[in-house]
């Protein structure tokens, strides 16, 4: 069954597919949704742009060469804490780089691509010979957008969700969904669908659910909240780079939270590496907007 039911609400979708075929081709929307939100991103870029006196030109440069690089990095990012996945276990060679390079299925780090965008952001700003802080704070709302579209490809894929919960936003899954596309047994022995999953199935209309924390629309929702608080206050940002601080405290204290909810979480021995990243974006982006206001207070004075 390709059911998705979000059963103490009273809504239930039916035969919600991964994806389409064309002429025998297969298109997942998982791609079609990351290609929406960089187009979408763009032009929330290019409206930031013109508001603020820049050259929208610049920004659509950015986006287009870095959207392969980005990619590549957010996969990367997953291939690195996730390696037992794709070496060792009899796997030749070519098997091994074949499973890194299909990422039809999912299998990319937001946080990846986030990091080779920036890295990317600096070499291109310097080039361009924009402060690196006006830049980043013009395309940070672009960058929530993507990430808020972004989320609903975990939705479609069925992955990015979290443990057992009866919360009001419980989502159900149906167990034949897995075990038609042969990944019960895989789920179950990476972790992500973990015993308590298993001990609390559910049924609805005489159907086996798993019910568990749709963690993906938790993020996309509290990124959402994110993106009109940085849209809102703009106009009234204190100095060059504020946005950008405000999107490093605010996501990353909100990916504490949910990450800390999710089953598949990337590890690093006993800790969740999105976690412990997100931490630590929080504590230095408190500790950089602490020492401009202050500078900024004592300039006043």
């Amino acid at each position: 069954m390709n059911d998705i039911g979000f059963p103490n609400l009273g809504i239930w979708l039916h035969n919600v597919s991964g994806g389409f075929n064309i002429g025998g081709f297969s298109i997942r929307f998982y791609g079609l949704i990351i290609a929406m939100g960089f187009i979408l991103a763009y032009l929330l870029i290019e409206k930031e742009a013109k508001r603020t006196g820049q050259d929208p030109d610049v920004y659509l440069d950015y986006i287009l060469w870095m959207i392969v690089p980005a990619i590549l990095g957010a996969r990367l990012y997953y291939v690195i804490f996730s390696h037992k996945e794709f070496f060792g276990g009899g796997r030749s060679f070519l098997e091994t780089i074949g499973g890194i390079l299909n990422i039809r299925n999912g299998g990319l780090a937001i946080y990846g691509g986030i990091i080779v965008g920036v890295i990317f952001l600096i070499f291109y700003a310097r080039k361009k010979e924009i402060p690196i802080p006006q830049f980043a704070d013009t395309v940070i709302m672009g960058l929530l957008v993507g990430q808020i579209l972004g989320r609903w490809g975990n939705f479609f894929n069925r992955e990015a969700f979290g443990g057992f919960t009866k919360s009001i936003l419980a989502m159900a899954i149906p167990v034949s969904y897995y075990e038609g596309n042969g990944s019960l047994q895989y789920l179950i022995n990476k972790g992500i669908i973990n015993q308590t999953i298993i001990d609390n199935v559910q049924v609805y209309d005489g159907i086996e659910y798993i019910q568990v924390h749709p963690t993906f629309l938790y993020e996309s929702l509290w990124n959402l909240a994110l993106l009109i608080i940085i849209f809102i206050y703009r106009k009234n940002k204190k100095f060059e780079g504020e946005l950008f601080l405000m999107y490093l405290w605010g996501y990353g204290l909100g990916r504490v939270w949910i990450e800390g909810l999710r089953a598949d979480s990337l590890m690093i021995g006993p800790m969740k590496v999105s976690q412990l990243l997100a931490a630590v974006c929080v504590m230095a982006a408190s500790v950089v907007i602490a020492k401009k206001r202050l500078k900024l207070k004592r300039a006043e004075n």
